[in-house]
């Protein structure tokens, strides 16, 4: 048993490192993307500070130094949950572009196994941008995180990580089952996603229908969890209301994204939509 489930693991490296090999083929685009997350979380921070001067109103610093934190916390959130969640649907692209698709889904592996390798690829290089952008936005930005709680952070994000696992799985589906369109689908989940979950506001000023949409994701959760641990310092115990329904989640969409997958690669085989690259 010990040794089928390490022979698992081994597989789900080989994913791994295939994804690795690929960053390094498109390094350029690696850094376009790292470039363009650090122009737009240091843009989100310049509005925070330009905020009172715009509006007109209070410019104690404190208050503009929470406001800037308030976006960035957000900002830089989604970027690593983000990341998750369109890594898995441009991998399927990638392997449409490379030629490669019918031969991974050929190969003797349990899809579970290679579903978690890809998984496990995104999440490294997801934690690897959010990383950068926070360090380069810190030397052009003061923030200040004097009061923050880094281990609630850090179980928020590992939560959050989990419970966008199951929606970047059943994401990937889309470029599965439509070769030319499946990418654009995908972006636009991820960007209704953004606009309810409260990455630059409190969703209680969305209207009453977008807030509906707005409980069913667990960014909404992690984000708000975020702030109030890096913000007010709050521990695993006050940002539990936050916790758990981004676990529900995981719990939920993982095994749903998984089933949904398997039953689009079925479907693609049979329909011969596999062979299509472009």
């Amino acid at each position: 048993m010990i040794a089928d489930v390490g022979a698992q693991l081994g597989l789900a490296y080989a994913f791994v490192e295939r994804e690795v090999a690929l960053s390094k083929r498109y390094w350029a685009w690696e850094i376009v993307w790292l470039v363009y997350g650090i122009v737009t979380s240091l843009s989100v921070a310049y509005i925070g500070l330009a905020a009172p001067t715009i509006a007109g109103g209070s410019s104690d610093p404190a208050v503009v130094s929470r406001l800037v934190l308030y976006l960035l916390v957000g900002t830089i959130t989604w970027r690593f949950l983000g990341l998750i969640f369109e890594q898995m649907a441009e991998t399927i692209a990638w392997e449409r572009w490379e030629g490669t698709i019918e031969y991974t889904f050929m190969a003797p592996v349990p899809r579970v196994t290679h579903l978690l390798g890809m998984c496990g690829a995104t999440l490294v290089r997801a934690l690897g941008f959010s990383v950068a952008i926070l360090a380069a936005v810190a030397f052009f930005v003061p923030v200040d995180l004097s009061h923050a709680n880094p281990l609630a952070a850090i179980v928020l994000l590992v939560v959050g990580a989990v419970a966008f696992v199951g929606l970047a799985i059943a994401s990937a589906v889309f470029p599965l089952l439509w070769t030319e369109k499946g990418l654009q689908m995908a972006y636009i989940v991820q960007a209704v996603v953004l606009l309810v979950s409260g990455v630059y506001y409190p969703t209680t000023i969305l209207p009453g229908w977008m807030q509906i949409l707005s409980f069913i994701s667990p960014a909404t959760y992690v984000i708000r969890g975020m702030r109030d641990a890096l913000l007010d310092g709050a521990d695993l115990a006050a940002v539990w209301p936050n916790l758990w329904p981004a676990l529900l989640v995981g719990a939920i969409s993982i095994p749903l994204g998984m089933r949904v997958f398997l039953w689009a690669e079925r479907h693609a085989k049979r329909t011969g939509r596999l062979k299509r690259s472009g």
